[in-house]
């Protein structure tokens, strides 16, 4: 039997870089899986750019269709290409804690897959919501790593976002004495943070 299906591009959402991070039944996180002889190399920055042409002519056409106004901005940072969109009225293409964005980051990703045949790990902002929502995160990563510090107890966090998680993965993995696991099932997957051993 062959698989025909599209591969998903949040298998490595929660990896800026490093370590391929496998996708189990629970979502993307700790897993980390060994390089095997069929690992593939990084792409090169000229195909990340590429690829982030691809999907801001594919939001330029979204927002024509909606009839919204914003300025694109495609760019590579971090090894991986970017989208970013500016503009007043932005706020619905965002939605609720950032919902509608995460599923516009999806189609777009598609958008990507089906021109160049490999799926990308894209990543998609619009009116700056995740670099607020990044600030906003890495409070409440330092607040909960200073209370495992001071009580020595685990702190269980909201539900969030893979993008979410990996904000605060990277916070509570700089600070010292303290660590962090995700733990349930999408959409409840929260993360955990506890004294290290």
């Amino acid at each position: 039997m062959t698989d025909t299906s599209i591969p998903h591009a949040e298998q490595s959402s929660e990896t800026e870089s490093g370590p391929i991070v496998a996708k189990g039944a629970d979502g993307p996180d700790e897993t980390e899986v060994e390089a095997g002889p069929r690992e593939k190399k990084a792409p090169a920055e000229s195909e990340l750019f590429r690829q982030s042409e691809i999907a801001a002519d594919y939001v330029e056409g979204l927002l024509d269709i909606l009839d919204y106004d914003g300025d694109i901005d495609e760019l590579v940072s971090g090894g991986r290409p970017v989208v970013e969109v500016v503009g007043g009225r932005l706020q619905n293409l965002v939605g609720q804690r950032g919902a509608t964005l995460e599923a516009l980051q999806e189609l777009t990703r598609l958008a990507v897959f089906r021109q160049t045949g490999t799926p990308s790990r894209l990543l998609l902002d619009v009116g700056g919501y995740r670099a607020n929502r990044r600030k906003e995160l890495a409070a409440v990563a330092k607040n909960a790593v200073e209370k495992v510090k001071e009580y020595g107890e685990p702190i269980r966090l909201e539900p969030m976002s893979a993008f979410e998680r990996k904000c605060v993965h990277d916070v509570v993995n700089a600070a010292a004495g303290v660590e962090s696991e995700s733990e349930g099932v999408e959409p409840n997957r929260r993360i955990v943070v506890r004294p290290a051993d």
